[in-house]
């Protein structure tokens, strides 16, 4: 009898299916099984009428929709969902849900118009096409209906699935097929009043939970293919170094060693999604192919960047703030000259040094190259990115090139690994080996090879006035950049501390792109968590200066701004905040805007004698305008808070000499179960047609709100990151 390998995930599924388990909720289609064939065919496998690229209607009235966008965790299927439905105003019993096609999307002129997912955009900005493709479908049935019926469509009404006029009614399901062949001559509006939703603004559990509770559901490490092999890769140590030799000869007669990689950066192309010199040994197992990529004899040739180091550029970054850089937005000279000339001044240096994004999921891809087609397994935030890196990889046509969308175990700007080099690696190995190959980065190389959120130094001086306030504020960041580029543009360079909403009479920042050789890339909140982390630490310097509660400064200071108003003043009633609890007790308050939402954040913590700091509690106040589900957008904001905490505590990557050199959570550490603090999150909407982000703002106030709760629990003021770095003791 053969032996037979069963999974854990396997043996869940068995499991369930044995007693009569039954799973409702995301669609798994076939073409995402465990197992899948050598040519799986479109990620789409929906029975029944197209009504639209994104609505298929079955006759039984089971309504498939399409999601273009991935799902790593936010719940991204079910907020897509959601906003279709409530526009086609369908039975939410009645849905499935399967990703879309995105050699679809690319092939007919952008058809799903935006399949990125990033920057807290879903809902946010990508709403009214959503919600806009249910309300013409259901414009649609309804005039199907009408003509049938042979009464004006206005004369119809759509309702859970089921279509009136008088005394005559028919599902969804009979109409489909008559609806697909109707043109509107006006496309419907949308609904902009949130008082007539039906679906929208109730909570609801994420489609995707089952799956991911019961072993079911799929990522992009999950991939088998017939005759797939697997390739370890390593890269220059030190970032964007040159690979010099290696010596095949060494490992080539391990069990399993089927070839050696070579894999070369293009001279000129070195942005983001580019691939760095590398090289990679392919086996008939990741373990095989790992074990003797360690053996693998390689020489490398560093460069000058081998000379580099966090304190390095630390002392790099001191200097540019002492020196006059690019001014952003309007500049105001009468600033320093206010500082200079005033009785009390207060000033302080921050630093924040690199961070990775340490995704759950170990970065890899998978990618079989063939003569007429190639199919790509890649946790890409966006699939349709996927197919134009490889088809570009492989200079061949991207409509030949076929994404298969997987769940993503984390995303976190990084996009799948290494700016979705991993999917170039994967495309040229399998082109260079003639199999299908999967790609899994050992979490060293994860690490290591990240684009990582950028170290920053800024310097902030401000001249404080009789009434304690301040009168003139000056700024000046020093932000690390990839060859001294800026990538992202002010927007994120400067954000969290040249958008204080705080009223100065006078306000000047500046800034510097600092060169450095560590490719950079967005990062939860980018900007807004390094630099929020200063400001909103330095405000309540100057409000402790001007002998001001912090709480109450930050309201004085907004006066005339009803949102920051509504929320600082929520912030109050809902976290009874305070200054004069004991010794080794504190509450902290910070508040930053990002991704179109204000966020106020109050942390109360205890630290012992000894320097022992616990995060008791954090309170979330925002105002996001509208919230669609706010079950999803709750657990958004406790995973913002715990996520931005493990970084600003706990994190913190060390290069020496170039390279970076905690490499794994032995060492780049995330917070545990039993440091994640309780997390409460209030909604206070400030009303009007705001739709504002969820997936990241709740973050960037929480690492400054416990560092002004340690000021206030030890009378000692954290200026760094992480805060594991600090000696905390008290006597």
């Amino acid at each position: 009898m053969a032996n037979q390998t069963l999974s854990r995930r396997s043996f869940i599924k068995a499991s369930v299916a044995a007693g009569g388990g039954l799973m409702l909720g995301f669609h798994m289609p076939d073409a995402l099984a465990a197992t899948i064939g050598a040519r799986p065919q479109s990620t789409t496998t929906a029975v029944g009428t197209e009504i639209n690229a994104w609505i298929v209607i079955d006759k039984d009235g089971t309504v498939t929709l399409r999601i273009p966008h991935t799902e790593m965790g936010q719940g991204g299927i079910t907020s897509v969902a959601m906003l279709i439905a409530e526009e086609l105003n369908v039975d939410w019993s009645k849905i499935k849900t399967e990703f879309a096609d995105a050699n679809r999307h690319l092939r007919n002129n952008k058809e799903y118009i935006v399949m990125s997912t990033h920057g807290s955009q879903l809902v946010r900005l990508q709403h009214p096409h959503l919600m806009g493709a249910g309300a013409s479908a259901r414009e649609r049935l309804k005039q199907a209906a009408a003509e049938a019926w042979e009464v004006d469509r206005s004369q119809v009404e759509a309702k859970l699935g089921v279509l009136t006029a008088g005394d005559r009614t028919g599902t969804y399901g009979e109409f489909a097929e008559a609806a697909a062949r109707v043109k509107l001559d006006k496309e419907p509006e949308i609904k902009k009043d949130p008082a007539t939703w039906w679906l929208l603004g109730k909570g609801q559990q994420r489609l995707d939970i089952p799956h991911k509770v019961n072993g079911s559901a799929q990522y992009a490490i999950d991939t088998r293919l017939p005759g797939m092999v697997y390739a370890a890769v390593k890269a220059s140590p030190v970032p964007w170094g040159t690979l010099k030799s290696y010596n095949f000869d060494a490992i080539k007669g391990r069990p399993g060693v089927i070839a050696a990689v070579p894999l070369k950066a293009v001279p000129g192309k070195r942005n983001q999604p580019d691939m760095q010199d590398a090289v990679a040994v392919v086996a008939d197992s990741y373990y095989r192919a790992k074990t003797a990529l360690e053996l693998l004899p390689v020489e490398w040739d560093f460069g000058d960047s081998a000379k580099t180091s966090t304190e390095g550029y630390y002392a790099e970054g001191r200097r540019l703030t002492e020196v006059k850089g690019m001014v952003s937005g309007k500049e105001d000279p009468q600033a320093a000259e206010i500082i200079a000339a005033s009785k009390r001044v207060v000033t302080a240096s921050y630093q924040r040094p690199f961070e990775t994004h340490a995704r759950m999921e170990p970065i890899n891809a998978t990618v079989h190259v063939q003569p007429d087609r190639v199919d790509v397994w890649s946790p890409t935030q966006d699939q349709s990115a996927a197919i134009l890196l490889v088809a570009d990889q492989l200079k061949v046509d991207p409509k030949t090139v076929y994404a298969h969308t997987m769940f993503l175990g984390g995303g976190f700007g990084g996009n799948g690994g290494g700016g979705t080099a991993v999917t170039r690696q994967a495309a040229e190995i399998s082109k260079q080996v003639g199999k299908p190959v999967k790609v899994i980065w050992p979490r060293e190389e994860d690490l290591a090879q990240d684009k990582q959120r950028p170290l920053t130094v800024a310097k902030l001086t401000a001249a404080i006035g009789d009434d304690g306030l301040p009168t003139a504020i000056f700024t000046r960041a020093a932000w690390a950049t990839f060859d001294g580029i800026n990538q992202w543009g002010s927007a994120t360079a400067d954000y969290g501390i040249y958008n204080m909403p705080y009223k100065f009479p006078h306000r000047h920042h500046e800034r510097h792109n600092m060169r450095t050789h560590i490719p950079g890339s967005t990062h939860r909140a980018p900007g807004a968590n390094q630099h929020g982390f200063m400001a909103e630490s330095f405000v309540d310097e100057m409000a402790i200066a001007g002998g001001w509660d912090p709480l109450e400064w930050r309201i004085k200071m907004t006066e005339g701004m009803p949102d920051w108003q509504l929320v600082f003043k929520t912030l109050k009633e809902k976290s009874g905040f305070r200054t004069d609890l004991p010794k080794g007790e504190g509450m902290g308050v910070a508040a930053i805007e990002s991704h179109g939402t204000i966020a106020a954040a109050c942390a109360t913590v205890t630290v012992s004698r000894r320097g022992r700091l616990n995060i008791e509690k954090v309170v979330v106040v925002l105002d996001a305008g509208r919230v669609i589900n706010p079950h999803a957008a709750t657990e958004q904001c406790e995973g913002s808070v715990c996520w931005e905490l493990s970084h600003a505590w706990m994190g913190g990557l060390d290069l020496e000499a170039g390279r970076f050199v905690n490499t794994n959570f032995d060492s780049y550490n995330l917070l545990r179960i039993d440091q994640n603090p309780q997390v409460e999150t209030f909604f206070a909407s400030s009303g009007g047609t705001k739709w504002g982000g969820l997936g990241e703002p709740a973050g960037p106030p929480a690492p400054p709100a416990v560092a002004n709760a340690i000021y206030y629990a030890t009378g000692k003021r954290i200026r760094s990151t992480p805060f594991r770095s600090h000696d905390l003791t008290w006597s």
